[in-house]
C-alpha cells in the first residue's frame, strides 16, 4: 500500500507526486494518457519529428524538470495507461483479513477512517485489466475537459472543440484541416491559433464572442501574462490571421463534412447581428472548460459554484477536501490554468506529507502564490462569461445531446409537458443518458433548463465492463 495515490498525470498531479516524493512518502501516480503531461503539457512520443522538443508548448521546461524529478525518483512508481473509474474508501482489512497498511515498515494498521481508499483502474488498450491501488491518502488533480456549446452544424464531422484541435496537433502533430476557423471565448483560443498557424495551417480567423481586451486589467497587474498574450497575438500577426471581437460561429454547414461556416457580429447579450460566411475544412470552438470532479463527488466531496457558476471541490489551505485522506487539486478546485495548478499541486504534496508526520519546509510562499494567480483565473472568468444570447442560434433540429441525437425540439416538448429542471428534461427527452454521461451536453442542458449546473453524481467515472463491474479477481492487483 502507498502514502499517496495521485490521479493525474499533469501539472498539478506531477508537482504533488514530487513534493510528497522527496518528503519521503511512497507515491503512485496514475494517469489515462501514455505519457506524462495532462492536457497542457501534451506531446508527441521521443522521436516522432524532427522539430525540438516542446516546440508547440509554453514553458515545456517545466514539464522536462518535474518529468526527471520523477524519473529519479525511487518512491514514486509511475501507472500511466491506467483508467481510473471508481474510487472508494475501504475497510480495515482486506483479502485474508490482514489490517491495511499492517507491516509496511512498522507503520500501525490505518482504518478506513485515517483515509484508506481504494483506486479501481482499468489498464492496458484492447485487453484491459482491473487493478485496484491502496493509498493512505489520495489526491485528486483530473484537470478539465472543453464546454462546448451547441449551435446548428457542431454534429458535422471537421468541427472539433478548441482543445481536441491542439491535442491532435501537440500530441499526433496532426492539423485539423487545411483551412481552419477558430471560435469561441476566453484566451485559450489564442494558443490553439498561433499552434494551427505555426503548425502549416491557413486560419481564416479568429472571433472571440466577448470583447477581445476585456481582460486588460488582469493582464496589466501580471505581467508575465501580458507578455505572453502579446506574443501571441504577434504571431498571429505575422501569419496574418485576423482577430475579431464580439463575434462567433453561429452555424457550422455542409453535406457529409465541414465546408463553410456562418459568423455573426454579435451585442452584449451575444444576440447575433450582420453575418458573412466563411468557407473552412475545420472549426476549432471553445467556450471555456469544465472540471473533472467525478471521482470527488463519488467519495462525497463538498463542492461549490465556481464565479463561472461550475461545480469544483471545495479545499482548505492545504487542498484538503471535506473527506478526510483527499485531496484535490489543479483544475478540480477551480479552472485557471498550469501556473495555479502546479502551485496548488506542490501545497497537496506537502500538506500530505505534513499530515502523515513528516518535516516540511513552511508553504507560505506558495499558498501567496496561489491566491495571485487564482485571482488572475478568477479575472479571466470575470471577462469571457457565456451569455444567455447563445439559446438563440438554436434551430429546433440543431443536435444538443449529439450521443443521444436529442433536438432542440424535443427539449422544448420536455419543458412544455412540465420539466423545470436538468434532471426532468433528461427522463423526458434523454439528454445526457448517453455514452459520455453528458459531459459534453450537461452545460447547456443546465442552461435551458434555466438553472446552475449541478456537480456529477456518477458512480462509475469511465466506461466500464460488466465483468469489471462484478469485481470478477481474475488479473485483479490489489496493490
Amino acid at each position: 500500500m502507498r502514502d499517496l495515490a495521485v490521479v493525474g498525470g499533469g501539472p498539478a498531479g506531477m508537482a504533488a507526486a514530487v513534493e510528497a516524493s522527496r518528503a519521503g512518502l511512497s507515491v503512485v501516480l496514475i494517469d489515462a494518457a501514455a505519457r506524462l503531461g495532462g492536457q497542457y503539457f501534451r506531446h508527441a512520443p521521443p522521436g516522432f519529428h524532427a522539430r525540438r522538443p516542446g516546440a508547440l508548448h509554453h514553458g515545456f521546461t517545466r514539464f522536462t524538470r518535474l518529468a526527471e524529478a520523477l524519473g529519479g525518483a525511487e518512491e514514486v512508481e509511475l501507472r500511466l495507461g491506467h483508467r481510473v473509474w471508481a474510487v472508494e474508501k475501504v475497510a480495515a482489512h482486506v483479502g485474508d483479513g490482514t489490517p491495511v497498511g499492517a507491516g509496511d515498515a512498522g507503520t500501525p494498521a490505518r482504518t478506513a477512517e485515517d483515509g484508506v481508499v481504494a483506486v479501481h483502474c482499468l489498464a492496458g488498450a484492447r485487453d484491459e485489466r482491473r487493478e485496484t491501488v491502496l493509498a493512505r491518502r489520495l489526491l485528486i488533480a483530473t484537470g478539465a475537459h472543453d464546454r462546448p456549446l451547441p449551435f446548428p452544424g457542431w454534429d458535422l464531422p471537421g468541427v472539433f472543440t478548441a482543445g481536441g484541435a491542439q491535442a491532435l496537433l501537440k500530441g499526433d502533430l496532426v492539423v485539423a484541416g487545411r483551412r481552419v476557423v477558430v471560435a469561441g471565448t476566453g484566451p485559450f483560443l489564442l494558443p490553439v491559433a498561433a499552434g494551427l498557424a505555426a503548425a502549416g495551417a491557413d486560419v481564416a480567423g479568429v472571433f472571440e464572442a466577448n470583447g477581445l481586451f476585456g481582460a486588460g486589467l488582469a493582464m496589466i497587474t501580471h505581467p508575465g501574462k501580458l507578455a505572453q498574450g502579446a506574443g501571441y497575438g504577434l504571431r498571429l500577426a505575422r501569419h496574418r490571421v485576423p482577430l475579431a471581437g464580439r463575434h462567433a460561429v453561429i452555424a457550422a454547414h455542409g453535406r457529409d463534412e465541414l465546408t463553410h461556416v456562418t459568423v455573426a457580429r454579435l451585442d452584449r447579450h451575444w444576440v447575433p447581428g450582420p453575418s458573412r460566411v466563411i468557407e473552412c475544412d475545420a472549426l476549432a470552438v471553445g467556450y471555456g472548460f469544465v472540471p473533472q470532479i467525478e471521482l470527488a463527488t463519488q467519495l462525497g466531496c463538498a463542492t461549490h459554484a465556481d464565479r463561472d457558476g461550475s461545480p469544483v471541490v471545495t479545499v482548505d489551505a492545504g487542498m484538503r477536501t471535506s473527506v478526510p485522506g483527499v485531496y484535490a487539486a489543479g483544475e478540480p478546485t477551480g479552472v485557471g490554468g498550469a501556473d495555479p495548478a502546479e502551485a496548488e499541486g506542490r501545497i497537496a504534496g506537502l500538506a500530505v506529507a505534513a499530515d502523515l508526520g513528516r518535516p516540511v519546509a513552511p508553504v507560505h510562499r506558495l499558498r501567496r502564490k496561489r491566491a495571485r494567480l487564482a485571482a488572475f483565473g478568477g479575472a479571466l472568468q470575470d471577462a469571457y462569461p457565456v451569455r444567455e444570447g447563445w439559446k438563440g442560434w438554436l434551430r429546433d433540429d440543431t443536435l444538443i445531446c449529439r450521443c443521444e441525437e436529442v433536438p432542440y425540439a424535443r427539449i422544448k416538448e420536455a419543458r412544455a409537458l412540465g420539466a423545470v429542471d436538468a434532471r426532468s428534461l433528461k427522463l423526458l427527452a434523454r439528454p445526457g443518458m448517453g455514452w459520455c454521461q453528458g459531459r459534453m451536453c450537461g452545460y447547456a442542458v443546465a442552461c435551458l433548463a434555466g438553472e446552475a449546473q449541478q456537480a456529477p453524481r456518477r458512480p462509475i467515472a469511465q466506461p466500464v465492463r460488466l465483468g469489471d463491474l462484478a469485481g470478477h479477481p481474475e488479473g485483479e492487483d490489489p496493490r
